[in-house]
């Protein structure tokens, strides 16, 4: 059977998008900032002008949205290597969302235009954004599932596991910063008392423990693989 190989050049050129795309994210440029956040701190609230997309360097980031009610529910979970903001790109005014830190985070912020220059010249960087977007509506749709047909308990381990980067590349985190009960239900779509009630399951089971933060055992995955 014949196999198709890359060439020298073209293995060459993708190395150097590579080393370019990890140089601009890297660095700064007219366009773009650093910003970096303490554990709790806010990097912007809900009705905030939306004028930059955000790239995670580092940490874990939580999205909120607060009803008119007053009802505030956890909209998603971001870690190292996600983009958010980027609703300002097809002509959102204002942050739909609250953005907090969960622990020690790092971004690289780009205005709108430098975003919108950069998704047209820079391939690298476009083709990896475009590959956010898809995983974000794979997550999206995926976590519309998993709300309505999964018990709370699979339920609160698969946000358990995301929160310690399963299923993402590179080694998952054996810590992950601790998390209010409150928090956790907000995510999952339940009470604090559920959560209390299998987060001690967990505990006693030895899928976590709470030196340090929460640590994760890999057997947590057991729960969300079970029928």
């Amino acid at each position: 059977m014949y196999t198709m190989t890359a060439s020298p050049n073209t293995r060459s050129k993708r190395r150097k998008q590579l080393l370019s795309l990890s140089r601009y994210l890297t660095t700064l440029v007219p366009g773009s900032s650093a910003q970096h956040f303490q554990a709790g701190q806010v990097i912007f609230c809900q009705g905030d002008a939306a004028n930059a997309v955000y790239y995670l360097r580092r940490g874990t980031v939580k999205l909120t949205a607060v009803s008119a009610a007053g009802r505030e529910v956890a909209v998603g979970l971001l870690s190292a290597g996600d983009f958010f903001g980027e609703g300002c790109l097809v002509g959102q005014p204002k942050h739909k969302t609250t953005a907090r830190a969960m622990d020690l985070t790092s971004l690289l912020v780009l205005k709108r235009k430098e975003m919108i220059r950069v998704l047209r010249e820079e391939r690298a960087l476009s083709d990896r954004f475009i590959l956010h977007m898809l995983k974000s509506k794979a997550r999206l749709e995926e976590d519309l599932v998993v709300h309505l047909l999964n018990s709370i308990e699979k339920r609160l381990a698969r946000a358990l596991l995301q929160l310690a980067s399963y299923g993402k590349k590179g080694r998952p985190k054996k810590i992950i910063p601790k998390i209010s009960p409150n928090a956790l239900a907000q995510m999952i779509g339940t009470n604090r008392g559920s959560v209390n009630i299998f987060m001690d399951k967990f505990r006693k089971l030895g899928y976590i423990d709470y030196k340090g933060g929460i640590r994760i055992d890999p057997s947590l995955l057991k729960v969300v693989l079970q029928d």
